[in-house]
């Protein structure tokens, strides 16, 4: 059976910013729909630069970078994107925060009604749409800027480092809900982090990159099942994953 064509293509792209050294060099992969892909490697890899490629907002050096075949500025219907903090504007409730896309691209007010709602559902918040953002915990504003990315129903979701900032126990419960999410509605998913722990439950595919100038030193394939819960984590095979990814990153960095 045929390969399903790949949403995401790179093709021997280079990347650097003005006359500085290169800060991504010679990449070149494919992400197939439905595909996580974890991005881990040491700092100035080139991790949320390569996020910015896709999403059209810096331009490629050489080589090229397309999405279903189009360049991404031409495909910024198709993405959303999710940044480590959650830049919620503090004076909108979490209704009018997950409406902010949809405004800016014109939609009815009905079908930002529907929109909405479905995503505060998704991620649980449908009791605090009327909340402001000082109300919130951390973890619940994280989950509204979930909420907003998802109201788009983007085809390609960008995530650097969403939950970085957060304690452990809800870094887990946002891991699991973000891939009980991914079950309902179905997108590709690009995911930069610096916890081996949370790239090996997120990915079907690990990309691990080396610095100076960041290149793809190793792709792994996590054949964990899904859905991952919080017993995933203690499976043997997992912890095995985890081991692998920390060895590697171990040599990646002895090398930087």
């Amino acid at each position: 059976m045929p390969a399903p064509p790949s949403i995401v293509d790179f093709s021997d792209v280079d990347k650097r910013y003005g006359d500085g050294p290169l800060i991504l060099e010679h990449l070149n992969f494919s992400a197939q729909p439905d595909d996580f892909i974890g991005l881990i490697g040491p700092s100035g890899c080139g991790k949320s630069t390569l996020l910015k490629l896709i999403a059209g907002l810096s331009p490629i050096t050489a080589g090229s970078v397309t999405i279903e075949g189009a360049t991404p500025e031409n495909a910024t219907h198709q993405l959303a994107f999710i940044f480590q903090e959650p830049t919620l504007l503090p004076w909108l409730t979490t209704a009018k925060n997950v409406e902010v896309p949809l405004r800016l691209r014109r939609a009815s007010a009905a079908h930002r009604a529907e929109a909405r709602q479905h995503a505060l559902a998704l991620v649980g918040l449908a009791d605090r749409e009327n909340f402001y953002p000082r109300q919130l915990s951390g973890g619940q504003k994280m989950r509204v800027s979930i909420a907003r990315a998802l109201s788009v129903a983007p085809r390609i979701l960008l995530l650097d480092e969403p939950f970085g900032a957060l304690d452990e126990i809800t870094r887990e419960h946002l891991n699991e809900e973000l891939l009980a999410i991914r079950q309902r509605q179905a997108w590709t998913a690009f995911f930069v982090t610096h916890s081996v722990a949370e790239a090996v439950f997120l990915s079907n595919r690990l990309f691990v990159l080396s610095a100076n100038p960041g290149r793809l030193h190793r792709e792994l394939r996590i054949d964990l099942p899904y859905p991952r819960t919080a017993e995933t984590r203690q499976s043997r095979e997992y912890q095995q994953f985890v081991a692998e990814v920390s060895r590697l990153l171990r040599s990646v960095e002895n090398t930087a």
